[in-house]
């Protein structure tokens, strides 16, 4: 499943076509590619379920952006985000990439994907989806986008 979103963000954020709404043919392309249907699903439910919760915060992504809280992980939080992901978020939070409600957004859907153990090179593509599809986003994204990627050698850091 994770390997479907890296695919379909990394093919789909900088082209200039859409990502077809006719989920038969997109699933039958992501198939013919040689994902499982099982694992298509899942990835297209993923992108579902961030769109429903935008939709929740977008209104306030602007009001609590100087806010600062202490986040408690659950047990099953921190089970599945360790210390160097964890660390990541404050970081990111203390850049003013993350508000409260982008963190949030970003630890929801790190919680739903089938994953024990989510490593930090994989949050932080979680990150850049989510921030990718938050309207108001846009410069934090390519702040963020900025501090990852060497461009000379398109790999992330």
């Amino acid at each position: 499943m994770f390997d479907i979103l890296i695919y379909l963000f990394e093919n789909y954020v900088h082209s200039e076509s859409r990502i077809s709404i006719d989920y038969d043919s997109l699933t039958n392309d992501l198939s013919d590619i040689g994902f499982q249907k099982r694992d298509i699903y899942n990835a297209l439910r993923w992108l579902k379920n961030l769109s429903c919760y935008k939709k929740n915060i977008i209104s306030s992504i602007n009001l609590l952006s100087n806010q600062i809280s202490t986040r408690i992980y659950t047990q099953e939080e921190s089970f599945k985000l360790n210390v160097d992901c964890r660390g990541f978020i404050i970081f990111l939070e203390q850049l003013e990439i993350l508000t409260l409600d982008t963190r949030e957004m970003i630890i929801e859907r790190i919680m739903e994907l089938d994953i024990n153990e989510i490593n930090l090179e994989d949050l932080k593509w979680i990150v850049l989806i989510v921030l990718f599809n938050v309207p108001g986003c846009e410069t934090v994204y390519r702040k963020l986008e900025n501090l990852l990627f060497n461009f000379k050698e398109d790999v992330i850091h």
